[in-house]
């Protein structure tokens, strides 16, 4: 894990009590990353604060899951329309052959991204079902594959039209990739029935077996280190896929025979990072050197972690698209962003594009809400790290490697106007002190009350605010 100077103030004010994890990253992993490029990577990573994740592919013209109704678990997300198993996975796995997302406009969705004030994006080219939207040479379940319709499209290589449109938009780029994959032989061999999300055979007693499915998986994973361009992160999903001893026990209990599935990361890593030098690797859910960093899901911490992290959360109900599926408001999203980014983390917010290849309208807007939000307030949230003690009432708090500090009032639902005052309680006054509101010109006048402050807006930012949803302030020292 990454490393930081510790940060002095030093701008004639203080929080009451201290700084956050931004002196001190701590992990109970034995083997930190020590890659002087990788700890740089992630002390860009951490700055970005704001990205794109999209689950996409055939299964979006059924607007089902991804991938998890063809796995036969009693939970609820691998529930299926028809009870026949085989057919409903040969329908499913047929999909590819009706996939032609004509209206397929990567460029378009790096604007909206750009303009919500996303800095980094993560992309499936390849989920659980197997099915690569890449132009890979291992397997024919691709997106360019002989009986695919959209495999005659100049624009046919989905993934690396992706990067390219959102590397000219000045993104960051992550590759999430699929270590389980349920369509090749090698992983659920068809001799045998697949009762879970595992390995369907015993790798030990048929080591050759699972040797070509490492070699598969480690030439799909070359293939996007060498021929998609800069790749900032690669983005591996599927923790079970690790060796046996090590699989935690949340996976344990979902497995009927314990087959070891080391997939060998350190090789992995090694050839990733040869071509990609400084490569960030999350390996999720695996825990030790290959998760550079922690992607809790669909939840925020209580509290600052230890570590670099990200929360990936979908804006609607599900990970790929669903006709009418419900996203949540523009106003929660940007308090989600301010209560991640106040404890420390990234938000990674995902969005499912449909069959046609458009975002959905709804999510458009949304992410045009986020982007009038963020163009007032964004200096609050780029390259800030928390300090303590993050969040007061409803305030959270953010700070810069200067030491300036920023206060984010995080406005209820009915409440439209910034109040006329607002008091932090957790920061201590000092001469030469300086309040502004973000979207407001001049600074603000302040008054000392008990340990506190008391920060005073003028009558036209109450009756005319700079922004909706929540209203920040810089507290920083005169120039």
């Amino acid at each position: 894990m990454t490393k930081h100077a510790a940060v002095v103030l030093g701008l004639g004010m203080i929080l009451t009590l201290g700084t956050g994890s931004f002196a001190q990253q701590a992990t109970q992993d034995q083997d930190k990353e020590t890659d002087p490029l990788v700890l740089q990577k992630l002390e860009w990573f951490q700055d970005q604060k704001f990205g794109l994740m999209m689950h996409w592919g055939p299964y979006s013209q059924w607007g089902v899951v991804e991938s998890w109704s063809i796995c036969s678990e009693d939970v609820p997300w691998c529930r299926r329309s028809i009870p026949d198993y085989v057919e409903y996975k040969r329908r499913y796995e047929a999909l590819p052959k009706t996939f032609n997302p004509v209206k397929f406009d990567p460029a378009a969705w790096a604007r909206a991204a750009k303009a919500a004030g996303m800095r980094y994006v993560v992309h499936t080219t390849k989920h659980h079902d197997g099915f690569s939207m890449f132009d890979t040479k291992q397997t024919d379940y691709r997106i360019t594959g002989p009986d695919v319709p959209f495999a005659k499209d100049p624009r046919a290589n989905i993934v690396k039209e992706i990067f390219e449109a959102f590397r000219r938009e000045g993104f960051g780029i992550g590759a999430y990739f699929s270590k389980p994959d349920w369509h090749s032989p090698d992983y659920w061999a068809p001799e045998w029935a697949t009762p879970d999300r595992h390995v369907n055979y015993d790798t030990d007693k048929y080591p050759e077996r699972w040797k070509k499915f490492k070699a598969f998986t480690y030439a799909q994973i070359e293939e996007l280190m060498t021929g998609y361009g800069r790749v900032d992160i690669l983005w591996l999903d599927g923790g079970w896929v690790q060796p046996y001893p090590a699989i935690p026990a949340a996976y344990k209990s979902l497995i009927r025979q314990p087959y070891n599935q080391d997939i060998d990361m350190p090789r992995i890593a090694a050839m990733a990072r040869g071509h990609q030098p400084g490569l960030i690797v999350v390996d999720r859910a695996v825990g030790g050197r290959y998760e550079n960093y922690r992607t809790p899901e669909q939840e925020i911490p209580e509290k600052p972690l230890p570590y670099v992290w990200e929360t990936c959360m979908t804006m609607g109900g599900s990970w790929s698209y669903v006709p009418n599926d419900k996203y949540k408001p523009a106003g929660k999203l940007i308090h989600l962003l301010v209560d991640i980014v106040s404890k420390g983390g990234n938000f990674l917010l995902n969005i499912g594009p449909d069959s046609q290849g458009e975002l959905p309208a709804e999510s458009l807007r949304r992410l045009a809400e986020i982007g009038a939000w963020m163009k007032t307030n964004g200096e609050a949230i780029y390259k800030t790290r928390p300090i303590a003690p993050y969040k007061e009432a409803k305030t959270c708090f953010t700070r810069l490697a200067d030491g300036t500090m920023f206060a984010i009032y995080l406005a209820d639902e009915d409440e439209a106007r910034p109040p006329a005052s607002l008091m932090i309680q957790s920061l201590k006054p000092k001469p030469g002190m300086r309040v502004e509101m973000l979207g407001v010109k001049g600074s603000l006048l302040w008054e000392a009350v008990g340990k506190g402050v008391l920060i005073h807006l003028p009558s036209s930012a109450v009756k005319n605010p700079p922004c909706k949803y929540a209203w920040a302030f810089k507290i920083s020292a005169l120039p």
